[in-house]
């Protein structure tokens, strides 16, 4: 397969030297401390912090506690108003039970069960979701794509209507040879397959709800992901005039799905084979939907949190090293009675690595350029927090050098290289090749670009205004760990994933190895010390969807 081919190139060309240091030796994670990383994370991911979730106590106390450890440090407020947050004004919404389903099918009323065949939420500031009969369309992958000539949609008129769509891009399951193999980038998911961009643009085409159809290989995660959010939402607050969401969004089964294409005279993989064709039609599926669910609603006030370390020659440009604060909050028990999704992988140790990096900043020389350190609230919620910062710029992304983002770093055990998210899209690959050899390491492009993981942190909003960025975690696939190997680390992603993502167990261990965290905590220093004291300026590879952006406005950075 091409894809493999590309992976085993790519680990050709950024191999590590011969007599470089051991991957398993302290060097290779200097100068960051294991102890202070370890503490740090364990703070963050306590139950006190009540997982963190946005506009709850738990946020007041993390703000409260972050900002202290960063005053601590000797860092300079770099908030708005000369403080240390900037406010993201949020809309909360909660769906209640009874939640109820009711879909008419070809003279049938079916009813869906939630969570176990339909998971929904709201983005919209409203008090009741109630639909009554919204037709339903089956509109494939859902994408209008010019640039690739590609549109799903024809002249289907989704007003009022419910929007059915699979779940990744049309090419994700092609076979070599197909014609559309390789137009949307192969196994790597682009910003079209992930669920974001389907729910945008049902709300761009009228529908007034969205449902993705799960399957676990195509997004990535299993249905237990899909439901950790217990019917709960955030949104950043619209602008007066600003195109509302879809009514409801969500997810529904593929034995779901399969069975209203079957009532409409389809079958499900060959209707998905058909959708992989430039000749894809929305399809009528003759069943409407209707459900009637309460919703508490509310505004809240949540937080991104902002530390400066002012340049000394050139303070206007900036440098952004970032993780999320906020986690999933309190939600339902699980088997153990555990209320509390502490996310401590998730992003505890994110927020540990910026901290640890800031303090060595702090304690050294000052640097050439400003160093920005961040932790984002909404980021579970769809990257709310850094979204709403590069839309609301405190710092112009025209003078970013680089943003640079921790998040979900693995407690497996050192390892003898590092995953790179996103492969292809910048210089920034350059340095971290050379400053992953100084640790004995290799770089491995990332093993399950379907996963679409490039676009699924807080450096992607950044990488949306031109900035240069790269993203350092675990998820991309097992670290080939010095202990255990590529089998031990694929082990760790796997259990993580299936077992704790999102869930009360991603929790603070004392037996953790976090020698791996410590290496990409590490390389992020050494990549960030490199472009802090010298005039490079990283720059987007030819055929990077990001490099026009970037390009109009080269002359601020000369």
């Amino acid at each position: 397969m091409r894809w493999m081919a590309v992976v085993l190139a790519g680990l050709a060309v950024l191999a590590a030297p011969a007599g470089a240091t051991d991957p398993a030796s302290p060097e290779s994670y200097a100068p960051i401390d294991l102890q202070r990383l370890s503490d740090w994370t364990r703070a963050l991911a306590s139950d006190e912090l009540q997982g963190r979730a946005p506009g709850t106590e738990g946020e007041t106390r993390t703000i409260a506690y972050l900002t202290e450890q960063f005053r601590a440090l000797g860092l300079e407020p770099g908030g708005e108003n000369g403080g240390w947050t900037q406010r993201v004004p949020l809309v909360h919404t909660q769906v209640r039970s009874p939640a109820s389903f009711t879909v008419s099918s070809h003279g049938e009323a079916l009813t869906l069960q939630s969570p176990r065949d339909i998971y929904v939420n709201t983005a919209r500031e409203t008090q009741n979701v109630r639909i009554a009969d919204a037709p339903m369309v089956f509109v494939g992958y859902g994408i209008t794509a010019p640039e690739r000539s590609w549109d799903d949609f024809g002249d289907v008129d989704l007003s009022g209507k419910i929007a059915v769509f699979l779940v990744n891009d049309p090419d994700f399951e092609a076979a070599e040879g197909d014609p559309v193999a390789g137009r949307f980038g192969g196994r790597a998911m682009t910003y079209y397959g992930r669920w974001t961009y389907k729910f945008e643009e049902a709300a761009r085409r009228g529908a007034i709800g969205a449902l993705v159809v799960h399957e676990t290989e195509g997004a990535g995660y299993g249905w237990n992901t899909v439901q950790a959010p217990a019917g709960e939402n955030y949104s950043v607050v619209l602008a007066e005039g600003a195109r509302p969401p879809v009514l409801l969004q969500g997810w529904i089964q593929r034995e779901i799905a399969a069975d209203l294409l079957r009532r409409a005279g389809q079958d499900f993989e060959a209707v998905k084979r058909q959708a992989r064709s430039g000749s894809f039609r929305p399809i009528d599926l003759g069943a409407t939907f209707s459900t009637d669910l309460p919703v508490t609603v509310e505004r809240v006030e949540s937080h991104n949190v902002i530390a400066r370390l002012p340049g000394a020659r050139r303070p206007n440009e900036t440098i952004m090293l970032a993780g999320h604060w906020d986690a999933y909050g309190i939600g339902p028990a699980d088997a153990r009675g555990d209320t509390i999704r502490n996310g401590a992988h998730d992003d505890a140790v994110g927020i540990a690595g910026v901290l640890e990096i800031a303090r060595h900043f702090a304690a050294g020389p000052r640097p050439d350029r400003t160093l920005l350190f961040a932790a984002w609230t909404g980021e579970e919620r769809g990257l709310l927090g850094s979204e709403y910062f590069a839309a609301n710029p405190i710092y112009p992304a025209e003078t970013m050098v680089a943003s640079l983002a921790l998040d979900t770093l693995q407690s497996a055990g050192a390892a003898r290289d590092v995953i790179l998210i996103g492969q292809g899209q910048s210089s920034l690959e350059d340095l971290m090749a050379r400053f992953a050899r100084e640790q004995g390491r290799t770089v491995t492009p990332d093993a399950q670009p379907q996963r679409g993981l490039f676009y699924r942190a807080d450096h992607f909003p950044f990488a949306k205004r031109g900035v240069p960025v790269l993203l350092l975690m675990a998820l991309g696939g097992g670290a080939d760990l010095v202990n255990g190997g590529r089998a031990a680390g694929d082990r760790w992603v796997s259990e993580f994933t299936a077992n704790c993502y999102h869930q009360p167990c991603d929790e603070w261990r004392p037996d953790w190895d976090l020698r791996g965290a410590a290496q990409d905590v590490s390389l992020a220093y050494r990549i960030a010390r490199h472009l802090a004291t010298t005039a490079e300026w990283p720059q987007w590879r030819d055929g990077s969807e990001f490099r026009a952006v970037r390009e109009t406005s080269a002359d601020r950075r000369r």
